[in-house]
């Protein structure tokens, strides 16, 4: 996939004329010296390639981790215990590593990154009629110093007030639960994680912004091989307790794996690049020229060059991405809300079910993740059609992905789900209520998806906005009521549609909203594109469960699928003339040749 994904020279970079009703530049742009070119396809490539392959290998151990919990426990009531407690883990997961966090601080990062390579780029240490004879500081490390120590600070405390609220949390959060004071217990362990997921979250966005992508690419690896480490070496003294407390740890192991990095990329201060530009400046005046820019303009207002980045950690833009973020993962207290007064192993079911499902989902925004800095640093530099571009090609791209791996997950549910947790204490019983939930979630998967891909530009500019946040709330309304009605009907098969169908709701209104808002997308082109997709992959989901009942074991029809499921989603694509699979079979054949 990867292979085609170009990003545009500094040479294709033209501008966009507003129009009434369209959105504008977040701001002028920067001086000529400071623009560098924009990263090109084989870095891109690359960057993605590791990504993916260390993303792979976080996720394997995922599912172990997974596997290990339903051997060692089951899908009774001590798993689902487990399970509320790691309701913190999962919204600190979503708001402090994978959304809130980068989708503010990525956007700060790259701005900050602008700035100082406009300043180098200035024979004069001057920007934007800034005063090069003011003091100076350096915009990246300006940033840092002005948001890490607040962020520990404001984690360390709401990890202790979690903790000490563990009661209250668990009653709120599934109060028909039949052992609370387990789940109080290993609430306590996983608020810990609120540290250190958040401390690894702004390491993870500092390092991409800086495009270092391969240590925050690590940091589900190691996390998970801590937790499944605590489970094995735990479990016969503390039961249950043993992966609370993994999980706390494997935290911490998050932190760890990127702080050599961290220190080296924003410790050191500027690059070499601009250490030989004020090395040049220096003598030619006699002096060094570290400059405090005082009326730098950014996004239509005059603000300090330092301080333009740290006011985009600030609480007018941190507010709309925190309340996106948590409206986002209250998905997960619905279900679990909802399931809590279903028959024991509920919440156990829908967790196994959603964790699988949304693999697919992970691998598609992988992409995203990597070209995100790319479009947060085109805004930052006034350069939107470098933008559009980007963002269009990555919403196809994307959507190949995770609509590829939909069809594979209806297709073979019961064979994936038999293979990777039937054994132990999970018996045949929870392997088909496991299945069948997970057929329901994978028809959201698109949804997921395009949410979590279209709200990046959203918030790449320097312009608060609460768009995405009214989308993500329009969505969990819809997934409330939906299922509230639906679960005493249809039990969780109702709880994991009413997910799908608010997700996608929300999805549908982030494109739509985004081309007003923030970037002129072309939106009946991609929406025609999605519809081609879409068309594919239910022709590869029916083909592949029409087949899967032709293999007697699990592992060769799950086998068979991986061949029969692409090879039907690629000939459908073809024959509706999808976008992105002929160029996609192109980029594939030629590599293919190369290496021959």
């Amino acid at each position: 996939m990867s292979t085609v994904t170009t990003a545009p020279t500094a040479s294709t970079a033209s501008t966009v004329t507003p129009s009434p009703g369209r959105p504008t530049r977040p701001g002028p742009p920067a001086p000529a010296g400071a623009r560098e070119p924009a990263p090109g396809g084989r870095f891109v490539a690359r960057a993605a390639a590791v990504t993916a392959v260390l993303t792979a290998a976080g996720s394997f151990f995922g599912l172990v981790r997974d596997q290990t919990i339903a051997h060692l426990f089951g899908a009774g009531s001590d798993t689902d215990a487990f399970l509320v407690s790691w309701t913190i883990p999962e919204f600190a997961a979503t708001l402090l590593i994978e959304d809130a966090m980068a989708l503010v601080l990525v956007p700060a990062f790259s701005l900050a990154l602008s700035r100082r390579a406009a300043s180098a780029a200035r024979p004069d240490g001057t920007e934007g009629g800034g005063d090069a004879s003011a003091g100076a500081d350096d915009p990246v490390r300006a940033l840092l110093a002005a948001t890490l120590p607040r962020l520990l600070l404001a984690l360390a405390g709401t990890a202790g007030v979690a903790a000490l609220l563990a009661p209250h949390l668990v009653d709120v959060l599934a109060p028909g639960l039949a052992d609370p004071a387990l789940a109080v217990e290993c609430t306590r362990l996983t608020a810990l994680t609120v540290l250190g997921f958040g401390t690894a979250g702004y390491f993870s966005a500092a390092l991409r912004a800086h495009r270092s992508f391969v240590p925050p690419a690590t940091i589900y690896l190691s996390y998970n091989l801590v937790v499944i480490a605590a489970m094995l070496t735990l479990y016969a003294r503390w039961g249950v307790r043993a992966a609370a407390f993994g999980v706390a740890a494997g935290s911490l192991a998050m932190v760890l794996v990127q702080l050599p990095a961290f220190r080296r990329h924003l410790s050191a201060g500027a690059s070499g690049t601009e250490r030989t530009a004020r090395t040049e400046r220096t003598a030619r005046t006699g002096r060094p020229r570290w400059r405090r820019e005082r009326t730098v303009r950014h996004g239509g207002g005059r603000r300090t060059g330092p301080s333009a980045a740290a006011a985009l950690v600030g609480g007018a833009v941190l507010a709309p991405v925190a309340v996106f973020a948590l409206s986002r993962q209250s998905q997960v207290l619905v279900e679990r809300f909802l399931a809590s007064e279903l028959p024991p192993g509920a919440i156990s079911h829908l967790n196994y079910a959603q964790k699988i499902a949304q693999l697919p989902m992970t691998f598609s925004l992988l992409l995203c993740t990597v070209t995100f800095p790319l479009v947060a640093r085109a805004m930052a530099d006034g350069r939107p059609e470098r933008a559009r571009r980007r963002v269009e090609r990555d919403l196809l791209l994307a959507a190949v992905v995770v609509l590829l791996g939909a069809a594979y997950v209806i297709a073979y549910a019961p064979q994936i789900v038999e293979l990777l947790f039937q054994r132990g204490a999970f018996g045949a019983g929870d392997t088909a209520a496991t299945a069948s939930v997970m057929r329901v979630y994978a028809v959201g998967l698109l949804g997921h998806c395009l949410a979590g891909a279209l709200v990046r530009p959203f918030f790449s500019t320097s312009r608060p906005t609460w768009y995405p946040a009214g989308a993500m709330a329009v969505g969990l309304l819809l997934t409330v009521a939906a299922g509230a009605l639906a679960a005493p009907r249809w039990g969780v098969h109702g709880i994991a549609a009413a997910n799908a169908v608010g997700i996608t709701t929300t999805a549908l209104l982030l494109l739509g909203g985004l081309r007003t808002r923030v970037l002129p997308i072309r939106v009946g082109a991609v929406t025609a594109g999605l519809g081609r997709l879409v068309l594919a992959a239910a022709v590869a989901g029916a083909a592949g469960w029409a087949a899967a009942p032709l293999l007697p074991s699990p592992l060769p029809t799950a086998l068979a699928g991986g061949v029969i499921v692409p090879a039907a989603f690629t000939g459908a694509a073809l024959a509706v003339r999808a976008p992105e699979v002929p160029q996609l079979l192109t980029a594939v054949t030629r590599r293919f040749r190369h290496v021959r």
